[in-house]
């Protein structure tokens, strides 16, 4: 989770079952030793589950469960919005709500749910997705659910009973697990994970273990019973609430500063005891929901929340919890900026070497952008040593376990940054900081580049990563655009004709762009088909500055390919033995492989090429 805008502005287990399921002991590996190897074959598809799919639409949300969370008040004449309206057109209740698009978009809610999840497992696994990233899913009266309610169950709109999720929360003492009891929501979240499972693909959660939300029942119950509670130092008070008065001078401490997000207690090496004992229930909870000693009904692992804001301390005590239930399990932390002003990025080493299998490689999508799709771009020999880099600072086994990116629910669209190239990835690409932002669809040259950089992500080391809908032809600036709902092809959409400050702009027809879905699956495809590009060796054999040109070879088990990208805005014409491709050694052309290679590459502007071949190996 990045920073919100207006913040900005501002295989061996050592199981110890007792009591049923209410302790285990963790095991701590070396995290580059104990990487899951299925990771270094992924093809990862992020979801933000409001916007994916209404699959359940007697599940939609109601003004009473958006309680809790800014803007703290829900307009008269609120309703759930049309999934296939115009995106910036108001909605009949925002007309006389004050605060404009901005403010109303963080009160939209499109109904999507987890059925309309398990609705779509066939289309992800047609694209060639192995394993699937959620984003938060817990009880949370947010939009983005990155404030908690309650660790130990899904979001009750998440699932096809809302009212009756509520009254057996009621039932339990959130404190103690031997009360937890399993909702409909929860059952339809492991029916989920089931069905993902049966597909032979994977699924982590967003663990957001940094901060909680306002209703969060540890932070309610500290207000309630004041400085006595005994979650009174689960999170960092400033002020208690005097009785005497008639106002409520209760006041916390939240995340960066926003009071939406109350921090949870730490010192300098781990969170609070109380928080740790408790978010250790929650790990068991949903790693093995039957208790059975067997991983195979629960999740696949953790994609963790604004990891470096977190002790180190409780990091490593966390992986020796999760490893400790499945030692496959996958861990991956959001390691992104260390000077956002700089635009300096982390060296997430440190977290790889303690704590985490892997990151999202913000680093990649960075320098990916800084190349192909920049108005005064870095040379190719710059960009070489961009990607490198990465590999010399993690190790290159590392590297291949890292999440490869684009965008994610926290930065604009690739289909709007290769509109927009003057924005550094995360930095001005929104309206709200820049009017002047173009939210127009891409057109033909655009979406060229598009394609161009989204090969090299699948051809280059690491697991690649779609942000749903850029396989469907998305676009969208940062928060909220980026996020949406989901094009899909079954669905009419509205054109998009409204701009959120009345300026003049195309109308854009909204529909799924059936030639990009194909470009993504051709890619993810490849990847499944091919193990040289999921575990192959990398070396750079071409830089040519001066046309923009950048060639490197994957090899592995007498398979080579090299793949060629000519970010210029020329064609070019390129001796395959420049690229180490001499003529008459069995060398195919294209990702299919089925055209014969000739002594010359012709690469269009924003085009790239593919040569492969395979030596028999001696007997």
């Amino acid at each position: 989770m990045n920073l919100p805008t207006r913040a900005r502005m501002m295989r061996k287990r050592i199981l110890l079952p007792l009591l049923g399921c209410l302790s285990w002991l963790g095991v701590l590996g070396a995290p580059g030793e104990s990487a899951p190897k299925w990771f270094q074959d992924a093809v990862w598809y992020q979801i933000f589950p409001e916007r994916f799919r209404n699959g359940d639409p007697r599940n939609d949300p109601v003004p009473s469960s958006m309680q809790g969370t800014w803007p703290y008040s829900v307009p008269p004449g609120w309703k759930v919005s049309p999934w296939t309206s115009d995106w910036y057109a108001p909605q009949s209740w925002e007309t006389n709500a004050p605060g404009g698009f901005y403010r109303n978009a963080q009160l939209r809610r499109y109904g999507g749910d987890l059925q309309g999840v398990l609705d779509r497992l066939d289309y992800l696994q047609d694209l060639g997705v192995t394993a699937i990233y959620l984003n938060p899913v817990f009880e949370s009266p947010s939009l983005h659910k990155y404030g908690a309610t309650l660790y130990h169950h899904i979001d009750r709109h998440f699932g096809p009973d809302p009212a009756g999720d509520l009254a057996l929360f009621a039932t339990e003492d959130p404190a103690n697990p031997a009360t937890w009891k399993w909702s409909a929501a929860d059952r339809l979240f492991l029916k989920l994970v089931a069905e993902i499972h049966r597909r032979h693909m994977r699924v982590i959660l967003d663990g957001v273990f940094n901060h909680t939300g306002i209703p969060f029942w540890a932070l309610q119950q500290a207000r309630r019973d004041g400085p006595t509670s005994p979650y009174a130092s689960w999170f960092h008070i400033l002020r208690w609430d005097d009785p005497k008065t008639p106002a409520d001078e209760f006041d916390y401490q939240g995340w960066v500063g926003v009071k939406d997000l109350p921090e949870l207690a730490r010192d300098a090496t781990n969170l609070h005891p109380g928080v740790r004992s408790h978010l250790h229930d929650i790990v068991r909870r949903w790693m093995d929901p039957n208790c059975d000693g067997n991983p195979a009904d629960g999740i696949d692992g953790w994609r963790l929340d604004v990891a470096a804001e977190v002790p180190m301390g409780f990091w490593r005590e966390f992986r020796g919890w999760v490893k400790g239930i499945n030692p496959e399990a996958y861990i991956t932390g959001e390691i992104w900026w260390e000077d956002y002003q700089t635009f300096k990025l982390r060296n997430a080493r440190p977290w790889l070497d303690q704590a985490f299998d892997g990151v999202m490689n913000y680093r990649f999508g960075d320098a990916v952008y800084q190349f192909f799709n920049a108005p005064q771009p870095i040379t190719a020999g710059r960009f070489a040593r961009l990607l490198t880099g990465i590999h010399e600072d993690y190790g290159y086994a590392q590297s291949l376990n890292l999440q490869n990116l684009m965008g994610s629910h926290d930065t604009a669209r690739i289909g709007s940054a290769v509109v927009n190239p003057s924005y550094r990835m995360d930095h001005g690409a929104n309206l709200e900081s820049n009017p002047r932002y173009e939210v127009r669809a891409p057109n033909a040259s655009e979406l060229e580049r598009w394609r161009q950089m989204v090969a090299f992500q699948f051809l280059a080391p690491g697991a690649p990563g779609i942000y749903y809908g850029d396989e469907a032809g998305m676009w969208g600036a940062d928060d909220p655009d980026c996020r949406k709902p989901m094009v899909w092809p079954d669905l009419r959409h509205e054109s998009e004709r409204a701009h959120p400050f009345g300026a003049a702009r195309p109308v854009d027809p909204v529909r799924f762009n059936r030639g990009m879905f194909q470009s993504y699956r051709t890619l993810a495809h490849a990847r499944r088909d091919q193990p040289v590009l999921r575990r192959g060796d990398f070396h750079v054999v071409l830089t040519d500055d001066s046309r923009r040109v950048f060639a490197f070879r994957r090899s592995l088990e007498g398979t080579e390919w090299i793949a060629v990208f000519n970010a210029g805005n020329e064609a070019v014409k390129i001796p395959a033995a420049d690229v180490h491709a001499n003529r008459g050694q069995g060398w195919r052309l294209g990702l299919s492989g089925n055209r014969r290679a000739s002594t010359e590459l012709r690469i269009p502007a924003h085009g790239f090429e593919v040569l492969r071949r395979s030596t028999p190996r001696s007997p």
